[in-house]
């Protein structure tokens, strides 16, 4: 679970697990501070760091030569009906087979965020299901 909270400057916001944490904010020219990560580049962040992630994870539990990736993503938001994410992974070893690097960039199809964000998203929020929950007993006391 991520909480986010409020900071003193405009838009700023700041996020965390329990552990660790970060921030958020709006860019410049819509009034933030522009120091920090813009929502929707931590969507972007989701999906390149889980690449990352189950690519060195895959290499290490396989045997795999695979010394370093790059994974760079670009939300493409162009399209009213849907949102593309374009991404690029850069595969570093200097003895890593054409078979390994194949194999590779299959697994990264598999990351889980990428997996998770193929799936159909519905919204679920207590807060507006408590305030329906008072409305309707409000209305109905009267």
């Amino acid at each position: 679970m991520i909480r986010a909270t409020t900071e003193e400057e405009r838009y700023l916001t700041k996020f965390t697990n329990g552990t660790g944490s970060g921030y958020a904010d709006a860019s410049a020219a819509q009034g933030g501070t522009g120091t920090s990560f813009r929502p929707h580049e931590l969507l972007e962040a989701a999906l390149a760091t889980c690449i990352n992630v189950t690519l060195r994870m895959y290499a290490e539990k396989h045997g795999v030569p695979l010394d370093d990736v790059v994974t760079e993503v670009k939300l493409d938001s162009s399209s009213p009906d849907e949102s593309i994410f374009r991404y690029d992974i850069e595969l570093l070893g200097r003895n890593l087979t054409e078979e390994q690097r194949s194999k590779l960039l299959e697994i990264a199809r598999a990351c889980s965020v990428r997996r998770t964000l193929s799936k159909p998203v519905r919204f679920d929020s207590a807060s507006e299901r408590a305030a329906a929950s008072t409305s309707a007993r409000s209305s109905s006391a009267w």
